[in-house]
């Protein structure tokens, strides 16, 4: 006879290798904290509408509180040959609790059980997400605090574009992961409802009470809809496309450290706690850590894709395929929280090599634009402005020198409305200074930005 809880109507042992194959406690091991919250907000609620006596409730409390710090502290080990963590926990509390323990699964299946510790253990780690991308934002401003007036090329197709500072291009992360943190707040509101009383699809016969075990266990309220509580995922799709777009940040970060750290760039220079060495070439010091992020973006990806395809053609309500929800978002969730928490000391203990910046940015011609601008500011139409900056951009090239360091006789020869004042509207310090628009590189318009994050931060 079959020893499941389930088995009552099957004749055989399951076989060994279905067994193992229908398994999942490998990974929702990971929730038996928030399988006995669920458990114990459960049968409190039994209790209180009079399903089952006080005396059995009072056991039920004990022995999952046992249960739990035994598990904490390692005196109780996970049966991983198991099916799953509930049918682990629900067994362990009847071979204690032999009568009380039968009755914890009195209106409840293990249909709504696995959507309520999903939705439980998601909403804890979004938290911890959240903890997370708010350190790595602390960390960038840091940062960016100490390089407002560290001068920089920005990029357009890879290729020197317009003077910015080091700050300005750090906060632009900021931006990034503050819209992140945003997401997951989002995802977790609309995750934050309570499935359990749908019990398997149908609810239940008994008179229980959703909205206490809601509030309870902190949930805004019950899922109106029983059979969409046992079987509803948007939420783990939700939050794994909340993480592949972290991830994403994190990958577009990662290669502007690589090409930043590079010899080509030489722009910073990680930490060697943040870098590897070569097993053949002793010169070597590698941006692995950087790599390594932008790796493991691909996983991030991959889980949202397999989320929704093992959706996309299920009938209501609860299906087997479901039972592969965790193993993906699970994954998700702990490769994002690894990456954020590797990113964040890996940039404060970088060394900003700011001469280097400042010489890329003198020899990009990155402020062309702002000679045209100076034509076009003394009457000159902006097009042909752009012409004549660009010719002239064409003889420093045949010249080998900076804008900077040509004469005002070869200004002149392109036009006469060039003056000595050319040579500090070209000034790199004058170019940033004078962008005070919202949102520029401009020591003031950057402190605004910095102000924006810090208050973030503090909120």
């Amino acid at each position: 006879m079959a020893q499941n809880l389930w088995g009552a109507r099957f004749q055989k042992e399951l076989d060994a290798l279905v067994n193992e194959f229908n398994s999942s406690i490998k990974t929702d091991s990971l929730m038996y904290s928030q399988d006995i919250q669920g458990s114990l907000a459960h049968a409190e609620m039994l209790c209180k509408q009079g399903i089952i006596e006080e005396s059995d409730y009072n056991d039920i409390v004990c022995g999952l509180t046992q249960i739990k710090n035994e598990i904490d502290n390692g005196a109780l080990v996970i049966d991983m040959n198991a099916e799953d963590i509930h049918m682990f926990i629900e067994g362990e509390l009847t071979k204690r609790y032999p009568k009380a323990g039968k009755k914890l699964h009195t209106s409840r299946s293990r249909n709504d059980q696995v959507a309520l510790d999903v939705r439980l253990y998601l909403r804890d780690k979004i938290v911890s997400l959240n903890e997370s991308l708010k350190n790595l934002i602390s960390a960038i401003y840091e940062v960016a605090k100490e390089n407002v007036d560290t001068v920089m090329p920005g990029y357009t197709h890879l290729q020197r574009a317009q003077p910015v500072t080091f700050a300005h291009h750090l906060i632009a992360y900021s931006a990034m992961f503050m819209r992140d943190y945003d997401r997951l707040n989002d995802t977790k509101k609309r995750l934050n409802f309570s499935p359990l009383g749908s019990c398997a699809l149908a609810g239940t016969t008994y008179d229980i009470d959703r909205d206490f075990t809601a509030s309870k266990l902190g949930f805004t309220a019950p899922v109106f809809n029983s059979m969409d509580g046992v079987s509803d995922r948007d939420f783990c799709v939700e939050l794994a496309s909340d993480i592949a777009l972290i991830m994403m940040h994190l990958s577009r970060f990662s290669e502007e450290i690589i090409l930043w750290s590079s010899w080509e760039f030489k722009f910073i220079e990680l930490d060697d706690a943040y870098s590897t060495g070569s097993s053949i070439m002793p010169q070597k010091k590698n941006p692995d850590i950087a790599e390594l992020v932008r790796g493991k973006t691909g996983r991030a990806y991959g889980n949202l894709i397999t989320l929704l395809t093992l959706l996309k053609g299920l009938p209501l309500a609860y299906n087997k395929d479901m039972q592969e929800d965790k193993e993906a978002i699970f994954d998700s969730v702990e490769t994002a929280l690894k990456c954020l928490n590797v990113f964040a000391p890996m940039l404060r203990t970088m060394v900003v090599l700011k001469e280097n910046m400042a010489k890329a940015g003198e020899k990009g011609f990155i402020n062309a634009t702002d000679c045209a601008d100076y034509l076009a500011k003394k009457g000159m139409p902006f097009r042909e402005a752009y012409k004549v900056s660009g010719s002239l951009v064409a003889l420093c090239i045949q010249k080998g020198k900076t804008l900077n360091e040509l004469s005002l006789d070869d200004y002149k020869a392109f036009s006469q409305l060039f003056e000595c004042d050319i040579y500090e509207a070209i000034d790199m310090t004058t170019c940033l200074n004078k962008r005070t628009s919202k949102g520029a590189p401009s020591r003031v318009a950057v402190e605004e930005q910095l102000k924006i994050v810090e208050n973030f931060l503090n909120d």
